[in-house]
């Protein structure tokens, strides 16, 4: 009698198929260092490990038969019918999303990020030259520098915050699903949840998994929690950046301020009453007024006081302050 598989088997399964792809990611991996030597093993080891992952579904899901995980639980895979194994085209999507996809996306971000650093750097420091690093032996790369290259100032800030937002989401995206599947118990994985290919069992008993789902609930439950507090978390310390940037903006346009003010007070402070100019050649009184010498020689021909407090003193005492500047 065949029944829905429950999230013990699912996940039973899904832990060997991983050891079983590891093992083929390890040994692809060996052999290319061993032929080819360490530097081209360290430069396409992903590639490697992509090719592992798509030779394990295409010999196994792709052709029709069941992985080796879905043989050690006894499982199958139908269609959202659940009378029928999945069509070829859609066990090929499913493939596709659960490999192709993720590397895809990201090498994609990985290339942006670093298109972007450098864009950023080349702004900041004309004359450097190139950065290393990244050969461009990469299409999408190529594609990717292509088109960093016509974007404008504040549209480059926009795709870098996008990035970093992408990187951020993609796991707590992982996290809800996986929240989602111990509650529901149905997709372990989001690829099989997009092309919605679930697994059947036969034989044993058919309230094992009824007996532990209360307990995967739970523990979704839980998961759930967690990951809407670390949303919590990562919202709050945003906001928290976004604050302290603003502060940071609003004191460096109020230090400018404050320092254009001075500036405008000192260039007051610098003019002689007398002749309501800069002061040239400045002279001070024994009252301590400030004027040019010109000014106050020409005042004190007349009058022997101050211009301002009208204090008496002789023109003998006048100071001529050499290298002054106010």
């Amino acid at each position: 009698m065949a029944a829905a598989a429950g999230p013990a088997r699912l996940v039973r399964c899904g832990q060997k198929d991983e050891l079983y792809r590891a093992g083929l990611r390890s040994g692809a991996g060996t052999a290319l260092r061993g032929l080819a030597g360490a530097r081209p093993w360290l430069a396409w080891r992903r590639e490697v490990e992509l090719l592992s992952d798509v030779a394990y579904f295409v010999l196994t899901t792709l052709s029709g038969y069941q992985t080796l995980g879905e043989e050690y639980v006894n499982i199958i895979q139908v269609d959202p019918s659940k009378k029928k194994v999945p069509s070829f085209l859609r066990r090929a999507l499913f493939i596709s999303l659960h490999t192709l996809v993720p590397y895809c996306l990201e090498k994609a971000l990985l290339h942006l990020q670093h298109e972007l650093q450098v864009e950023a750097e080349e702004c900041r420091r004309p004359e450097s030259p190139p950065a290393l690093g990244f050969p461009s032996r990469s299409f999408i790369r190529s594609w990717i520098r292509r088109q960093v290259g016509q974007l404008s100032e504040q549209q480059k800030k926009r795709a870098s915050q996008v990035v970093d937002v992408l990187k951020q989401s993609i796991p707590l995206l992982h996290r809800l699903h996986l929240a989602v599947f111990y509650i529901q118990g149905t997709f372990y994985h989001l690829s099989k949840r997009v092309t919605g290919i679930s697994y059947l069992h036969f034989g044993g008993l058919q309230g094992e998994d009824q007996s532990i789902r209360s307990s995967y609930k739970f523990l979704g439950i839980i998961s759930l929690f967690h990951l809407l507090l670390t949303i919590g978390v990562q919202m709050y310390s945003f906001k928290q950046k976004q604050r302290a940037r603003q502060e940071w903006r609003l004191h460096r346009n109020l230090t400018h301020q404050k320092s254009r003010s001075t500036e405008a007070a000192a260039g007051r402070q610098s003019r002689c009453t007398l002749c309501l100019e800069e002061r040239r050649h400045s002279t001070a009184t024994p009252c301590g007024h400030l004027f040019c010498w010109e000014c106050i020689t020409a005042w004190c021909s007349t009058r022997a006081e101050c211009p301002l407090c009208r204090e008496k003193f002789h023109p003998q005492k006048l100071i001529y302050l050499r290298h002054y500047q106010m």
